[in-house]
């Protein structure tokens, strides 16, 4: 199990906000501080992805569930 700083359920909404959730969250938290993020919407993945490669994060743990993912994300 990961160790996170923050927990953000994001579970039954729908692209944008999955993300406009996560980078709130980031903007709270310091540098080397890990998120994790509930999502149900399944092209979070993508958007997380990309997001993540554009503004230097990392994705520590990406897990699949049948139809929620979890990421846990280190903020840089």
């Amino acid at each position: 199990m990961i160790e996170f700083n923050l927990e953000v359920d994001a579970s039954g909404l729908q692209c944008p906000l999955p993300l406009l959730r996560l980078k709130k969250a980031l903007m709270a938290m310091t540098s080397g501080e890990i998120v994790k993020v509930i999502a149900t919407d399944p092209a979070a993945h993508l958007d997380f992805g990309v997001y993540t490669d554009q503004a230097g994060h990392q994705i520590v743990e990406f897990i699949k569930q049948s139809h929620t993912q979890i990421f846990y994300i280190k903020k840089r």
